[in-house]
């Protein structure tokens, strides 16, 4: 990563706080948190937008949207990040995340399995999807504003997970994570970058 960020002992406002943040939590500041508060205006804009999309839905359709997009772009940041998240708040267990880095979704629900298929999509191909994309989570029971809040959660972990790979952020191995977990995941996301792009 070549560009400059912002040092702890010069992090004032919202930077302090991202920066605290990390060091309460895991006693260091992650790259990622770094390349993100060099405009954090912009970082504190996506964490209302998060603050406005996981109440209807919940923090399980919500990790189910961002894993599942995370997984098919081949974000080890956000795979490793809401991996440990996941576990951390009981959506998943060890046995399940380390399958779901493999492909298996059966750690997730049959409603929140068409959440990460459809976040999947929206990641690789969003010019394709049609109603009828949107139709399968209604026909598992969502309702308009939940779709439309499963949409902006994928949506957003494009956004994130993204501009950490353009940028080239490092990334920072995830304290509490298993290493064997950390480690499928980081294969997961291999495995994605090793897939063929159809350019010929």
């Amino acid at each position: 990563m070549i560009i400059s960020t912002p040092g702890e002992s010069e992090a004032a406002g919202h930077v302090a706080e991202m920066y605290a943040g990390d060091i309460d939590d895991d006693g260091f500041v992650f790259a990622h948190t770094r390349a993100m508060a060099v405009n954090p205006d912009a970082h504190a804009a996506f964490e209302d937008l998060i603050g406005a999309i996981v109440p209807s839905i919940g923090i399980r359709v919500y990790e189910a949207a961002t894993l599942g997009a995370a997984r098919a772009i081949g974000s080890t940041h956000c795979l490793l990040a809401h991996g440990r998240k996941s576990l951390r708040a009981d959506v998943l267990d060890e046995n399940a995340l380390e399958a779901f880095a493999a492909g298996d979704d059966a750690g997730f629900t049959p409603a929140e399995q068409v959440v990460v298929g459809y976040a999947a999509q929206l990641s690789n191909d969003p010019a394709s999807m049609t109603d009828a994309d949107t139709q399968a989570l209604r026909d598992v029971g969502y309702s308009d504003r939940q779709i439309v809040d499963i949409t902006l959660a994928a949506a957003a972990r494009n956004f994130f997970s993204r501009a950490l790979l353009a940028l080239a952020v490092p990334v920072d191995e995830v304290p509490g994570l298993d290493p064997t977990i950390a480690a499928a995941l980081t294969r997961s996301e291999a495995a994605v970058r090793s897939q063929p792009t159809g350019d010929g």
